[in-house]
């Protein structure tokens, strides 16, 4: 990545969607009603032979104040600061609108590379819009369709002989990537070591108004994502890379997830599904919930939404630092997280407060020890050894007097941890039993709170020949000397 261009522009210009051709997916989110974005989203950008950073911003609006939108454009303002390029967009059909002539203004004293771009300049009816962009003193105007793809290699053109100038110091700045490596050098037992070119992906989810955009800026240690009192501010899941005490990640921060049946907006709707796709994407999913109202319905779907999805999963209480009783309430938080979850028993419960900042070393090492047990590979012979001591502490039942037989047991993969045993009857071992195995494995393996799967794989006793067919006795039967004698006669044939 040589440079990094930053988006900016007025609500609705097609920030967003010039956002998405330049990285080639749909990752931000785009809808009709203007402002939509509101955090900062970086992405991977290609444009012909072209790599760089391109940062998707809020909508700029004149607006100085601590309200939301105030938040936005200072936001916005810090990308500015942030970007080696800025690409200044307008709307070609609409034409030059004050708030242009004032946002070209502050771009003229914070940028040194402003790149005027005239979005939607597709058809005639963009021609006067073009013209009057000449108005706004930032040189000839790129004539784009971010939605048709029109326009790019002008864009192109433009941004080559910059990339040049930001080569030199892009090669600087690059940091040293770990080596992979190879399959002969692992050991049987060895969890992935994340690194900067593959680093542990985390997804931080929950309810709105949680505190989940607060508590991954104390992480980073700066005012990265929009934050404030008012609830459903994300709507993006924005991934971050940093590293956290030594440890390279990437920390998806989500919309809150409410019921759906509460949820009737489409763009709600988009911003959920977008939440649910990182959930998918990560290793392990924080699930932060409210101190003063958790475990909630929603709460303890979200947290069986990860397990199901097979995500190693920390549980984080939000909002200690105005607990008042905090033995008792944590004495509480803990019977109820048995008692609600425990397709989830022995998950971590770690109490934070994303205000200041006090309990983050806790979540960090709960994290990590999550993660070394989602990667967590037992061997063959210690699964074998332990499922004799299973069985004869407990045999399988035999449903309907059929017995039945576990031969032996493996580890078929990680993340999550996945079992295979080999029994005779797979479909009749009741539900009961394999809990019982799954419970066992969490407890003697030391594997608490992380997914388990395990599979009955069919290993039959049957007589292979049985269901045949017996082939009706020969009557010619062959001599020694290769002569065939009549078995009834006994000639020679």
């Amino acid at each position: 990545m040589s440079f990094t261009l930053a988006i900016v522009g007025r609500p609705n210009v097609g920030k967003s969607t010039l956002f998405n051709r330049l990285v080639g997916k749909r990752l931000a989110l785009v809808d009709d009603q203007p402002g939509v974005t509101r955090d900062l989203r970086e992405g991977a950008a290609r444009l012909a032979d072209l790599r760089f950073t391109v940062i998707d911003t809020a909508g700029l609006e004149e607006v100085t104040d601590d309200s939301l939108q105030g938040r936005m454009r200072r936001l916005t303002e810090r990308a500015v600061d942030m970007a080696d390029i800025c690409l200044f967009m307008i709307d070609a059909r609409v034409g030059v609108t004050p708030t242009d002539l004032v946002f070209a203004d502050i771009l003229r004293k914070r940028s040194a590379h402003v790149i005027l771009a005239a979005n939607k300049a597709e058809g005639n009816a963009a021609e006067a819009g073009v013209l009057e962009a000449y108005s706004l003193g930032l040189g000839e105007p790129v004539r784009l369709s971010a939605e048709h793809g029109e326009g790019f290699p002008d864009l192109y053109s433009i941004l080559m002989p910059l990339a040049d100038q930001f080569a030199e110091t892009a090669k600087d700045d690059t940091p040293e990537v770990d080596v992979d490596v190879s399959d002969d050098d692992e050991e049987e037992n060895a969890v992935r070591v994340p690194t900067r070119k593959y680093p542990m992906q985390v997804a931080v989810v929950g309810r709105p108004n949680a505190g989940k955009s607060t508590l991954i800026n104390q992480i980073l240690k700066e005012d990265r994502l929009l934050t404030g009192p008012e609830a459903g501010i994300t709507r993006d899941a924005i991934s971050l890379i940093t590293e956290w005490e030594g440890v390279p990640m990437r920390i998806f921060d989500t919309a809150g997830m409410r019921k759906k049946a509460k949820i009737q907006e489409k763009l709600e709707k988009l911003s959920v599904s977008d939440g649910l796709r990182a959930v998918k994407f990560a290793e392990v999913v924080v699930v932060l919930l409210d101190a003063e109202i958790p475990f909630e319905q929603q709460d303890l779907r979200i947290a069986d939404l990860a397990e199901r999805e097979g995500r190693a999963v920390v549980v984080a209480v939000n909002k200690w630092d105005v607990e008042e009783n905090r033995q008792e309430k944590l004495k509480e938080l803990k019977e109820s997280f048995e008692r609600l979850l425990p397709q989830l028993r022995g998950a971590p419960l770690i109490t934070v407060s994303a205000k200041t900042g006090r309990g983050l070393d806790r979540l960090h090492e709960a994290i990590m020890r999550a993660y070394e047990m989602w990667n967590r590979r037992v061997t063959t012979a210690q699964l074998n050894r332990w499922l004799a001591g299973m069985l004869e502490a407990h045999p399988p039942p035999a449903p309907q007097g059929k017995r039945i037989k576990m031969r032996y047991m493996t580890q078929a993969k990680t993340r999550p941890p996945g079992f295979v045993v080999m029994c005779s009857h797979p479909e009749k071992v009741p539900e009961s039993y394999s809990r019982y195995l799954v419970n066992g494995l969490r407890v003697d393996f030391d594997m608490p709170g992380t997914p388990i799967r395990l599979w009955m794989r069919g290993q039959s006793d049957a007589n292979p020949y049985k269901g045949r067919k017996k082939n009706a006795p020969s009557k010619l039967r062959k001599h020694t000397d290769g002569r065939r004698k009549d078995q009834k006669t006994g000639k020679n044939i």
